[in-house]
C-alpha cells in the first residue's frame, strides 16, 4: 500500500504514529516502507486542524528534507488506529452505525480535559450543560487528548449521569448547524 511519490510538497509517506507528545509539540512517524523516522511537528499537526495525534494512528503526509532530517511538511490524511481490545462505553453499547449516523453534530469547545484522568467535558455552542468527553471516544477520532478552548464538532447522547459525546467528527464536518 506504500506510495512514494516526490514533489516540489515532499515525498509522500504513508506510516504509523509512533509517538506524539503535546507537552513537547512534536513526535515521530515510523514509515511504511522501512525508512527513517519522519518527525511530526505540532505545528503541523495544527495546520492538519488539530493539536494531537494518538498512537499508532495511520498517517498520510508529506515529507521534506531539512537540515536536521526529515519532517512533515504537510499532512493529507490521519486514520485513527484500529483498536481490537477497545470496549465501547456503556452509553454507546445500544447504538447502531446508523444510529449514530442520524444523530446531529453539535459544534462544541472544550471545557477541560485530562489526560491522565482519561476525561473532560466540552460545551455546545448555545447549551450550558456539560457533555462528558471520555478519552476512548478521542482515541476512536484518532486523537490523544484536548486543551481548554479548542473546538470541535461532536455527537451526543443522553446517558444515565447527563450528556455524553459518542462521536467526535473533523470541524469542517458537512452537516454542522
Amino acid at each position: 500500500m506504500s506510495q512514494r511519490t516526490t514533489s516540489e510538497t515532499g515525498e509522500r509517506v504513508e506510516g504509523v504514529v509512533k509517538w506524539f507528545d503535546t507537552s513537547k509539540g512534536y513526535g515521530f512517524v515510523l514509515r511504511e516502507d522501512g525508512g527513517p523516522d519522519v518527525l511530526l511537528h505540532g505545528n503541523v499537526l495544527r495546520n492538519f486542524g488539530q493539536t494531537s495525534v494518538a498512537d499508532g494512528s495511520r498517517i498520510i503526509l508529506h515529507a521534506i528534507e531539512t537540515p536536521r532530517g526529515r519532517q512533515a511538511g504537510r499532512i493529507e490524511a490521519i486514520y485513527p488506529p484500529e483498536s481490537t481490545h477497545a470496549v465501547p462505553l456503556e452509553d454507546q453499547t445500544e447504538l447502531t452505525p446508523g444510529d449514530l449516523e442520524r444523530l446531529e453534530p453539535l459544534p462544541a469547545r472544550i471545557k477541560w480535559f485530562d489526560r491522565a484522568k482519561g476525561f473532560g467535558f466540552a460545551n455546545a455552542y448555545g447549551a450550558r450543560d456539560d457533555i462528558f468527553l471520555h478519552a476512548e471516544v478521542l482515541r476512536a477520532a484518532g486523537l490523544a487528548e484536548m486543551t481548554t478552548g479548542e473546538a470541535l464538532v461532536i455527537r451526543v447522547v443522553e446517558g444515565a449521569r447527563g450528556r455524553v459525546a459518542v462521536q467526535i467528527l473533523p470541524w469542517d464536518h458537512e452537516g454542522i448547524s
